[in-house]
């Protein structure tokens, strides 16, 4: 058994802990507080975030896919973009795909243990034929203890891929 509490995402929020002792403008001052900490965070990464944006351009420019492979909660905000995607910038439903441990019944439902598989990942990116000129975004920040989202071996000679952390 894998022991997860060592794990910054699946650590308890000190700042949080007494939710319910709270008044409502202490809790959304909480959040509002955790929030700026986000926006924080990704200001000191934004040359990845721009290499990973050109990366992504490039593969759409070999007429490749940006593809979404997650679990939980992180492949269900995957799978969201992905659908969002042709509405929003009119793009093919098969230019951004999304796909989840435990396929599309886990975005309403979750398939416990789906994400410990494996082979389900390398079974649902072959459904989809990937390609070399695909981008797979690992949306699972667990990816490097969850064999679903990590394929390693297989995945290198088959895709670019983008890890959480990259």
């Amino acid at each position: 058994m894998i022991d997860l509490s060592v794990l910054v995402t699946e650590s308890r929020n000190k700042e949080t802990m007494g939710l319910d002792q709270m008044t409502p403008l202490e809790i959304v001052a909480i959040m509002n507080r955790e929030d700026g900490k986000a926006v924080e965070a990704v200001g000191e990464v934004l040359p990845q975030i721009a290499q990973a944006i050109a990366w992504c351009t490039d593969s759409l420019k070999q007429k490749g896919r940006i593809i979404y492979i997650g679990a939980g909660t992180s492949g269900r905000l995957g799978v969201l973009d992905a659908v969002e995607c042709p509405p929003t910038f009119g793009v093919s439903p098969d230019v951004v795909v999304g796909l989840m441990a435990g396929g599309s019944a886990a975005f309403v439902k979750a398939v416990e243990g789906a994400e410990d598989s494996q082979t389900l990942g390398e079974e649902d990116l072959k459904k989809i034929h990937l390609s070399p000129a695909d981008i797979v975004q690992r949306k699972d920040a667990l990816c490097d203890i969850r064999p679903q989202v990590c394929q390693k071996d297989w995945m290198q000679n088959s895709g670019r891929v983008l890890q959480p952390g990259f």
